[in-house]
C-alpha cells in the first residue's frame, strides 16, 4: 500500500511487461468502458449456450461469462476451485471470472452447472487459458515508526479480515449503467500486481494502483454500491470498502477522513473520504483496489472492460 518512491523508469520489469502509459500521465482520465464485444468462445448443452467474452486471461484480470437459454432457473460455474453464481442482467445470466495474481499460466477447466424450470440439470464444460500478467518488481523502505507493519502476520491478518468482508457480497447487482470509474484524476505512482520488497527483507504484492494525492484530496466512489466497511486497518490505514454486488468490491486506503458509514448506499462519483497518509504508507497518496469473488484484480483494467 505504500507509495512507490523510485521513479517509474527505474522499475525492473518482468519479461516484456510494461507499465501502462496511463501510469506516466498527470490528470489521469476516467477510462471509457468498451461496448459489448462479440463472444470469443461458445459451448452448449443442446438447450443453452455458454458465451465467453474474452480470450486468454492474464493473471490479475477478469472475464465475463454468459448463459443464454430458455427455461433456465439458475446457473453456477466452477473455476479454479471457486463456485460463482450467475446474476441476471440485460435479459441474460452473467458471471464474473477473476484470475488471481499467482495463478500458474496454463489451461484450466471451467464447468457451468445449469438448473432448468422443469427440474432437469445439466452441465457445460470448456477451458480458459491463463497467461502471465507481466508484473513489475519494486523495492523501498518503510519508515522506522511504521516498520512493524511489514510483519507477515500483520498482512495475513489484514487479508483474512478483508476476506471475511468479501464473502458477504450482496447477491444482486448494485452498480448502475455507468459502470466503474477511477476515483480521482491524478498521476499514478505505483502499478497493480508488483512484487515488492519492503526494508530489504519482506516480500509482498501490490493489490491495487497508487495515485498521487495530497492530504485532503476528495476521493470518489468508483461505482454505486453499499459501504461494507469504513474504519481503520493496520496496513491500509483508514479505509472504505464498497460492496457493488455479485462479488465485486472496491477499496480506498490511507484516508485522512472518512465521510461514509457501514451500510450506507453510495452513488457513482460520490465523495466518500479524503486522501491521507495513514497505515503502511510513506507519503500522502490513494491506494485503490478491486476484489472480484475473492481475488484481487487490476482495478484500472476493470473500469475499462464491458460489464452487463
Amino acid at each position: 500500500m505504500s507509495k512507490f518512491l523510485l521513479p517509474i523508469a527505474l522499475v525492473i520489469l518482468l519479461g516484456l511487461a510494461v507499465i501502462p502509459a496511463v501510469a506516466q500521465q498527470t490528470g489521469t482520465p476516467t477510462p471509457t468502458p468498451i461496448p459489448r464485444p462479440a463472444p470469443t468462445q461458445t459451448a452448449t448443452d443442446g438447450r443453452s449456450g455458454l458465451l465467453l467474452y474474452f480470450g486468454a486471461l492474464p493473471q490479475g484480470s477478469t472475464g465475463v461469462v454468459q448463459i443464454d437459454g430458455e427455461g433456465l432457473e439458475s446457473a453456477r460455474l466452477r473455476f479454479l476451485s471457486r463456485l460463482v453464481d450467475f446474476y441476471p442482467a440485460d435479459g441474460g445470466l452473467y458471471a464474473l471470472v477473476p484470475i488471481g495474481l499467482d495463478v500458474t499460466p496454463r489451461q484450466y477447466p471451467l464447468t457451468v452447472s445449469l438448473l432448468y424450470a422443469d427440474g432437469s440439470r445439466t452441465t457445460i464444460d470448456t477451458t480458459v487459458e491463463v497467461t502471465l500478467g507481466g508484473f513489475a518488481r519494486q523495492a523501498f523502505d518503510v519508515a522506522p515508526d511504521r516498520a512493524y507493519l511489514t510483519a507477515p502476520e500483520i498482512e495475513r491478518n489484514e487479508y483474512a479480515r478483508l476476506q471475511s468482508i468479501f464473502v458477504n457480497a450482496t447477491r444482486s447487482r448494485l452498480w448502475d449503467g455507468r459502470g466503474f470509474q477511477v476515483p480521482l484524476s491524478s498521476e499514478i505512482t505505483s502499478p497493480f500486481g508488483s512484487f515488492r520488497t519492503l526494508n530489504q527483507n519482506t516480500q509482498t504484492r501490490h493489490t491495487g494502483w497508487d495515485f498521487r494525492a495530497a492530504v485532503g484530496t476528495p476521493i470518489q466512489a468508483s461505482a454505486r454500491g453499499e459501504v461494507a466497511y469504513a474504519g481503520p486497518l493496520d496496513i491500509r490505514g483508514n479505509v472504505v470498502v464498497v460492496d457493488h454486488g455479485f462479488g465485486v468490491f472496491s477499496a480506498y486506503a490511507h484516508f485522512s477522513e472518512i465521510h461514509v458509514t457501514a451500510g450506507q448506499t453510495v452513488e457513482h462519483g460520490q465523495i466518500i473520504g479524503m486522501s491521507g497518509n495513514t497505515g503502511r504508507s510513506n507519503g500522502p497518496h490513494l491506494h485503490w483496489e478491486i476484489n472480484v469473488n475473492g481475488e484481487w484484480v487490476d482495478s484500472l483494467a476493470f473500469t475499462e472492460m464491458w460489464l452487463p
